[in-house]
């Protein structure tokens, strides 16, 4: 039996990863925040995983002075400095706890993994080395080196526990070229030292002169600010978009959708409901970089084929001359019959869950699609933008129709179309934009910031960045469902994705006098197979990018892709980075 301590940054890392059911079968059959009221359990030994802040060192040394466990196994997530290890030695020797603390272990878990192929570095604190915080106009070098030095930590935590020196690769003259050469040195640094040295012995598996080290890919978010705004079409960018969706929790108000009170009446107060998306849900690894409407059909015929195997179960029972009979009356029968009867009632209990979790969540994104947002809309007429291909309406009329999406639609949409643009539209078309957008009720400082952005970068030059994207309109929908089904796909367009060529920039070797290459302990004549790529983006990454490597992966056999970043944002937060980066411009 097990206690398990932790602070906000390990329930972060623990929570996609591992559930309660699991913690249990662990022995951890109680799980507590650090800083809050716990009472002593003098008999069990607790198991902390916390930062080793100046506050979470303070709160340890008063558990150890009130004397709460039988023992304390302290895991950091970072390394903990030698003065707070002082801290900690001086405060059970206070206590008389010297021989209670069994282990202290430096972990080097500083990340959190939300896929087996896909990491960010924080939820907790996240602000801290945002877009916004790195591209603010007022930021001092002091600032901009505490934000790179935190995301070095972490991203040097991710290849401790990898056990792998990466090749770095990463383009030159921004923020992403600051970690790299920063995390460079931290490698470099840490093999020197023999003898303490991370990358040897066991967690290494082939030692730090392995031919199949990972290529790791650094990229910054100015590379590419269209694809952050891009509306999506495959189900979990979409739930991301959409829904409130964080570290694989999807949070939803009961009821959505359903009918409003009568009148008069006191409005009902809607329960939140979370829903966990993780890799026991086949339903979800399956399903969850297809296209919407894919996913709604597959919903559909799971609920069909669940309702045909319980009419089943029903007319056995009959058969049998159970019907109406309770588990008691069943439990008689043979053992074989009782057993069986048993495990399908439990495998029948575990989809009926799964079945109502993906029914529940894709009606309220079928909802975002086609009663208030008609996303399919502009998911369609963004691509043709991005790739270059004949538009059948003019982008006017799709800001200025009040039926068609939410002011934030509009303006994702319009900056799609100036960023990727070839040449900026003239400054009279631009006013013509400019009066739509404002009188769809937009906000026009995100438009300012990007002139600006695409201004320096003089990305202009370089449309070709987005040049073979596209989709294949295929119509409506191949087939409307049943009459019963629970998502009429009636007037949702099936469209077809195809991969943004954006994102293969990251993989694709940058032309050498653009890269900038960095390679620890290894000859720069000798070349080196790559079977694994890491791809990092410094300020921010999306779903969309992660579903398109994750394609691009399956299209390379033998190879292996990773997608990590430093925060993950859908278009809204990242708009509101935005319109914050464009207010710390001082006027004039």
């Amino acid at each position: 039996i097990l206690v398990l301590i932790y602070d906000r940054f390990g329930q972060d890392i623990i929570s996609p990863l591992l559930s309660v059911k699991e913690l249990r079968d662990m022995g951890i059959t109680l799980h507590l925040l650090l800083h809050s009221d716990r009472d002593p359990i003098p008999d069990v030994p607790a198991v902390y995983f916390v930062m080793p802040t100046e506050e979470n060192i303070d709160r340890i040394c008063q558990d150890l002075r009130n004397q709460l466990y039988e023992s304390y196994y302290l895991n950091f997530i970072s390394a903990i400095s030698r003065s707070k290890l002082e801290d900690i030695a001086s405060a059970a020797l206070a206590a008389n706890a010297v021989s209670q603390v069994t282990k202290v272990y430096d972990q080097y878990l500083n990340f959190i993994t939300l896929e087996d192929d896909m990491f960010i570095l924080c939820h907790q604190n996240k602000e801290l080395i945002s877009y916004h915080a790195i591209n603010r106009a007022d930021i001092q070098d002091t600032d901009m080196e505490a934000i790179m030095d935190t995301i070095v930590d972490s991203l040097f935590c991710f290849f401790v526990t990898l056990g792998a020196v990466p090749i770095i690769r990463c383009p030159r003259g921004n923020a992403a070229e600051m970690v790299a050469v920063k995390l460079d040195k931290k490698l470099r640094e840490n093999l020197r030292d023999a003898r303490n040295s991370l990358f040897t012995g066991d967690n290494m598996a082939a030692g730090q002169f392995s031919f199949q080290r990972p290529l790791f890919v650094l990229a910054d978010r100015n590379v590419d600010m269209a694809t952050p705004l891009h509306h999506t079409w495959t189900y979990q960018a979409l739930i991301h978009d959409v829904l409130d969706f964080h570290l694989n929790r999807v949070m939803m108000e009961e009821g959505a959708g359903a009918e409003p009170s009568p009148s008069g009446a006191r409005p009902k107060k809607k329960n939140r409901k979370s829903y966990d998306l993780t890799a026991a849900d086949k339903f979800w690894q399956k399903h969850k970089g297809s296209p919407f409407p894919e996913v709604a059909e597959s919903v559909q015929e799971e609920l069909d084929t669940y309702r045909a195997q319980e009419d089943e179960v029903k007319r056995l029972k009959s058969i049998m001359g159970l019907e109406g009979e309770d588990e008691g009356a069943i439990s008689m029968l043979s053992d074989n019959t009782a057993k069986l009867t048993s495990a399908f009632s439990a495998r029948a209990v575990g989809e009926e869950r799964l079945i109502d979790l993906h029914t529940n969540v894709a009606t309220a994104v079928l909802d975002h699609i086609k009663v208030t947002r008609k996303l399919d809309v502009y998911f369609e007429y963004e691509e043709k933008l991005m790739s270059k291909s004949t538009l059948d309406k003019s982008l006017l009329d799709i800001i200025s129709d009040p039926d068609a999406g939410t002011p934030e639609d509009k303006m994702r949409l319009f900056l799609i179309f100036y960023i990727t643009g070839q040449q900026p539209p003239s400054e009279s078309d631009l006013d013509q934009y400019k009066k739509a957008l404002l009188d769809a009720g937009c906000d026009l400082s995100p438009l300012n910031y990007i002139k600006q952005w695409k201004a320096f970068t003089k990305m202009a030059a370089t449309p070709a960045n987005y040049g073979n994207s596209g989709v294949k309109p295929m119509g409506l929908f191949s087939r409307v469902m049943n009459t019963g089904s629970q998502f009429v796909m009636e007037g949702v367009k099936n469209l077809v994705l195809k991969q943004h060529v954006s994102l293969t920039l990251f993989i694709c070797p940058y032309p050498e006098n653009q890269a900038y290459n960095m390679d620890v302990n290894v000859g720069s004549s000798l070349r080196l197979v790559v079977f694994q790529a890491i791809v990092f983006v410094v300020g921010g990454g999306n779903y969309i990018e992660y579903q398109n490597l994750v394609d691009y992966a399956k299209s390379k056999q033998g190879k292996k892709v990773i997608y990590g970043c430093s925060e993950l944002f859908n278009a809204a937060q990242f708009i509101k980075q935005v319109r914050a980066s464009m207010d710390s411009i001082p006027e004039g």
